[in-house]
Formats: structure tokens, C-alpha cells, sequence
């Protein structure tokens, strides 16, 4: 068991070695380590496994129980000035939601099913997200032309060192990872990916 565990940890170090992710996140909002429910007091196994990985997803070798719920969708009902297509979301925002959508347990991780710690509070969103930013669809050229009121983001920059497609979109897609740097590699308060200071992370793809 002693040797399994010196492996997993291991294993652990080298994968985020090859990733490149932050340690940062040490010590942030999504620093489990200390938590009862995570008893083998790693960071990062949560999220992130270097074996018997969930399959299909975009996100690195991910470890928790994904989501299958139908969300309430922020749309064009909601505001009449949303010109994007609004879609379930997917991607890294489906991940997040995994935990942030209150049916997951966060401790449903490993193979683990049948949690009993769900997210509360101000971290909780639910399943109606009419309401919050939308998320998963697509940011383009042509929907800042349509839309108006949004900067071009193969052009703009980003203000944390590129364009805001190559920042901050996934697949040319907003996410709530266009926003919000889960491992806390910025540094920023609320894990954000830069300063909101004046709204200026706002400002960064609303022309206003």
C-alpha cells in the first residue's frame, strides 16, 4: 500500500511536470488537500489522475465524476442583446460544473460514487444558469460583427500576453476557463485569470 501510494504521488509530480500546471494552486480555492473527505490529502487527484483516467474529455487525465445534468441556459429569452447560440455546456465549463452544478458530489472522485460533500454557498450555481454568464458558445469575428457590442478576439489583445482566441477561448469557445484560471496560476483573487480592477477582465471582450 506504502509503495502504491509513493507511485501515485509520483505519478502525480511528473504529470504536472509534463502539463506545466501552476503550483500555485497550493494554498488557493481548489486546494483540497485538507479536506476530510479527500484522505489521501493530495491536491491535485480531485480533478487529475495519471491512471484509469475518464475518457472522451478534452481535460487532462481527469479523475471526477462528470456532470450529465441538462442546464437552464442563459439565451436570447433571457436577454434580448445575447446574439450567440446559446448550447449545454461543455468542454472545461462541463467540468467545472461537475462540482459547481450542486448533483456532483465533490467527493466522487477515483471511482468513487455516492458522495456526500456537495458545494454550497456562494460557489454553488445549480442548474439554472439563466441567470449567470453564459458559457460554451462561440466567440468569433462574425459575432462581434453581429453582436456589436464585443471586441474582434482573433484581433484584440488579451492583456495577458496574446490575442483573446489564443488565451482565452477553447476551441474558439468562451468558457468559465476563459475567465477563470482554475489552478490559480495568475495569482488573482476569486482565481481569476487577470485583475477585474475596473472591470478591465470584463472590458476585455466588451466593446463598451
Amino acid at each position: 500500500m506504502k509503495t502504491t501510494k509513493i507511485l501515485l504521488t509520483l505519478g502525480l509530480a511528473g504529470f504536472l511536470s509534463v502539463v506545466g500546471l501552476s503550483q500555485n494552486i497550493a494554498g488557493s480555492a481548489h486546494d483540497f488537500s485538507g479536506k476530510t473527505w479527500n484522505p489521501g490529502g493530495e491536491v491535485c487527484e480531485v480533478c487529475h489522475t495519471p491512471h484509469n483516467a475518464v475518457t472522451g474529455l478534452t481535460a487532462p487525465l481527469w479523475n471526477h465524476e462528470v456532470t450529465t445534468t441538462t442546464f437552464t441556459l442563459y439565451t436570447n429569452a433571457t436577454s434580448p442583446s445575447f446574439d450567440a447560440t446559446a448550447s449545454q455546456p461543455d468542454g472545461s465549463s462541463k467540468l467545472c460544473l461537475s462540482c459547481h452544478d450542486g448533483t456532483v458530489a465533490m467527493d466522487n472522485f477515483g471511482g468513487q460514487t455516492g458522495g456526500t460533500q456537495f458545494i454550497s454557498g456562494n460557489e454553488l450555481l445549480g442548474t439554472d444558469l439563466s441567470n449567470e454568464h453564459p458559457v460554451s458558445f462561440t466567440y468569433d469575428a462574425a459575432l462581434a460583427t453581429t453582436d456589436g457590442g464585443l471586441f474582434d478576439p482573433t484581433t484584440t489583445n488579451s492583456g495577458i500576453g496574446g490575442t483573446i482566441t489564443g488565451d482565452l477561448l477553447l476551441a474558439n469557445k468562451l468558457q468559465c476557463s476563459s475567465c477563470h484560471d482554475v489552478h490559480n496560476g495568475s495569482g488573482v483573487a476569486n482565481l481569476l485569470v487577470k485583475s477585474n480592477a475596473g472591470s478591465a477582465l470584463c472590458l476585455t471582450c466588451h466593446n463598451k
